[in-house]
């Protein structure tokens, strides 16, 4: 009797280790694709939110917007729905932007360096709206890696092309030296851009109408023609104007590189 005693307690104990609000263990350094291992067992039933590295830099503020790589997967078979490693376009987090509060409590008051992650139904973690073909009871497991928060105004250029002399030097023409870190290709720059149909002709994009400052990786395919080209050995703090191919101009405010 006492054998089978203790081996009640055994099976209980060991039931005990996968508690249905247990979280998944995250793996890979800041900056990389994480690697997501789910427990096993039920995930919680409220969201739940846990750092798992602590940043050095400064701390996002109620207000910035907040810029991150964002890994999205489903808790059931552990499947991607989503990630900006994959396309190399960190996200633009605007809280003006219906998004969800858990993301506010996830990404306000972090320090820039810093990976979080947010386990909870997609009902209360996708933010704007639940991902299509995904049941709003779902479990969705996000990890985030801040890369700092801007405020929406850093540097704005508003939403008009600025006055740009005439001719253009190629590839890019300095209107504003700065003074910060040499940009190099590869980088993530920070930047607040215009985007006209030549000079003179319409705006047809900017950063100001999509809420604020923008992370972009300099490398062909993730950033628009003329970006790499055209960034690659400025500095930060400059302003630039990159002539595109088919005439378009692009006016960029290189804010930060990180």
């Amino acid at each position: 009797m006492r054998l089978v005693g203790l081996a009640v307690l055994m099976m209980t104990a060991s039931c005990a280790l996968t508690p249905a609000d247990a979280m998944p263990v995250v793996t890979g350094a800041f900056g990389s694709k994480p690697v997501i291992e789910l427990p096993v067992g039920r995930p919680a039933a409220t969201p739940r939110l846990e750092i798992l590295t602590m940043g050095m830099g400064p701390r996002t503020r109620p207000g910035d917007v907040v810029l991150a790589d964002v890994e999205i997967r489903t808790w059931a078979g552990n499947r991607a729905y989503s990630s900006t490693y994959d396309v190399d376009r960190p996200v633009t987090v605007v809280f003006d932007r219906h998004v969800a509060g858990t993301w506010r409590r996830a990404l306000v008051g972090r320090r820039a360096g810093s990976r979080v992650m947010l386990v909870g139904p997609a009902a209360k973690v996708a933010g704007p709206g639940v991902p299509a073909g995904i049941p709003a009871a779902d479990t969705l497991v996000l990890v985030f890696d801040v890369l700092g928060g801007y405020p929406p105004d850093a540097r704005r250029l508003g939403g008009t092309l600025p006055d740009l002399p005439s001719p253009l030097r190629q590839p890019a023409h300095v209107l504003i030296g700065g003074s910060g870190a040499q940009v190099r290709p590869g980088a993530r720059v920070v930047a607040q851009y215009v985007h006209a149909r030549g000079r003179g002709g319409p705006v047809v994009d900017s950063s100001a109408a999509r809420g604020g400052p923008g992370a972009f990786v300099l490398k062909p395919g993730a950033v628009p023609a003329g970006w790499v080209e055209g960034l690659t050995g400025q500095r930060v703090g400059s302003r630039v104007a990159v002539t595109a191919p088919g005439g378009s101009i692009y006016v960029i405010d290189i804010i930060d590189m990180v």
